[in-house]
């Protein structure tokens, strides 16, 4: 199919709300386990949040492959390469399951020196390490699932990862319901590990009577090289901003770790869970403005691609300050779900409102950023969260949390800075134009015919 027939079966919202169901789903997995130990002990909570952080790291790798995987399977599929595009699914299955081994059998081995090091200490190290020991010393499960989801929604089968992740969610509500009276953190992480393993099961069933034969794997026989290095040129550089944000947080942690209270550190884990919802439609059309930009500007129609950054950064903003002020409205209620401490329930009411700056800067960047990547730009926003996660998020934090003593107030402030200057960053790169260079796709292959040759832009201006 053409790009401009392609083009205009797309829209924002039609691309945007199964990607909305399936992320919301995906967030409501964690909230869960959160809110049900939440009711066990307030610690134990907030160690499952803790022990979380530190498994979004590792997964960062598991982003490398399936970003790289996806273009790739989806540009192989345009060119009505099949063969190649069921090679490029194999090696991505291979790779995550094996970097998955790999980093299960660190959690398995260091998973309390690894808490130690974010300076978590006393019963908190206990549940966490609990927790992290059985999650991450599965997480293999969770890299083979990213590869198959993958491949399944670039031969547009995307629906079906709305009903798995639905039936993920209701299967782990209820092994939650049952075994965390029972077994505590140990009982969340087994109900996790439980679902996580059903889900891998079907989608391997799916992919393998819908799509692709097992025998799809002599593909691999000789190594394929080339498409190995193919998949570190385009993954690396679109997860290594994602990695610097989720590194400078696990960083923030473990220097305001001992400053904070114990109702501090609760309230963290609380707010973080609700303010989820807050961020969701935003990165929704984030993940769909991508699309839509990368279309655009690889058919060459720049112009267009910029009116369409400004109207899904438009569109997110308003959303963005419906859902806020819905959630200050209803913070009581939504507080009230996880916690009754009066103290914690102050905190979390104040530190909502105080998100809502934060929230400002978050959209922007969630939404431009995503566009940024469509249109091929992808050093940029890296350069700049070299720059403002670690001065203005990890400094500030240091800063306004440990030597103003403000606490958890005081590390909100650092963040919610970093956001809304990383957003007015990109907001002015988008205005002026300088990712309209930065294409990685060239429709005018030498050849003449549907193959584009994907060339990596090493300059970050």
């Amino acid at each position: 199919m053409k790009s401009g027939e392609t083009m205009k079966k797309m829209n924002l919202f039609s691309l945007a709300w199964p990607i909305f169901i399936e992320t919301a789903l995906f967030m409501l997995l964690g909230m869960i386990d959160v809110w049900i130990l939440s009711g066990y002990n307030d610690l134990a909570a907030s160690a499952v949040g803790t022990a979380n952080q530190a498994v979004s790291i590792v997964t960062i790798v598991f982003n490398i492959i399936a970003t790289a995987s996806a273009v790739m399977i989806s540009q192989y599929l345009g060119a009505g390469k099949r063969n190649s595009a069921s090679q490029t699914a194999a090696l991505s299955i291979v790779l995550q399951l094996c970097f998955g081994i790999l980093i299960s059998i660190g959690f398995l081995l260091f998973h309390r020196p690894l808490l130690m090091l974010i300076g978590t200490d006393g019963q908190l190290l206990d549940f966490a390490g609990r927790y992290l020991s059985i999650v991450g010393g599965t997480i293999f499960l969770q890299a083979v699932m990213t590869a198959i989801s993958v491949i399944i929604r670039n031969h547009g089968l995307t629906k079906i990862m709305m009903y798995v992740s639905a039936g993920m969610n209701l299967l782990n509500t209820a092994l939650d319901l049952v075994l965390v009276p029972r077994m505590g953190v140990t009982g969340a992480a087994a109900a996790t590990c439980a679902c996580r393993l059903i889900g891998c099961i079907l989608l391997a069933v799916i992919l393998f009577t819908k799509i692709e034969k097992p025998s799809v794997f002599r593909t691999l026989i000789p190594f394929p090289v080339g498409q190995f290095g193919m998949m570190l040129k385009i993954g690396v550089p679109s997860a290594t901003e994602t990695f610097l944000y989720n590194l400078s947080q696990l960083v923030i942690t473990s220097i305001v770790l001992n400053c904070l209270s114990e109702n501090e550190l609760i309230a963290k884990t609380y707010v973080q869970s609700i303010t989820m919802l807050f961020y969701l439609c935003s990165l929704a059309i984030g993940q769909a403005s991508q699309i839509m930009i990368g279309h655009l500007v690889g058919a060459g129609k720049v112009d267009e691609a910029y009116r369409q950054g400004r109207r899904s950064h438009r569109t997110a903003l308003i959303i963005m300050a419906i859902t806020c002020t819905v959630g200050v409205l209803l913070r009581g209620p939504l507080i009230g779900l996880f916690t009754d401490n009066p103290e914690v329930v102050s905190v979390c009411s104040d530190i909502i409102l105080l998100n809502c700056i934060l929230e400002l800067g978050r959209t922007t960047n969630l939404v431009l950023i995503a566009c940024m990547r469509g249109a091929g730009d992808v050093y940029f926003p890296t350069a700049c969260a070299i720059f403002s996660n670690w001065l203005l998020s990890v400094l500030g934090s240091y800063i306004m949390a440990v030597v103003f003593g403000m606490g958890l107030y005081g590390m909100w402030i650092a963040l919610a800075a970093d956001e809304c200057v990383r957003g007015m960053l990109m907001l002015v790169r988008w205005k002026r134009g300088r990712w309209r260079s930065k294409r990685i796709v060239r429709p005018d292959a030498s050849d003449g015919e549907k193959e584009v040759t994907l060339q990596l832009q090493h300059n970050a201006t």
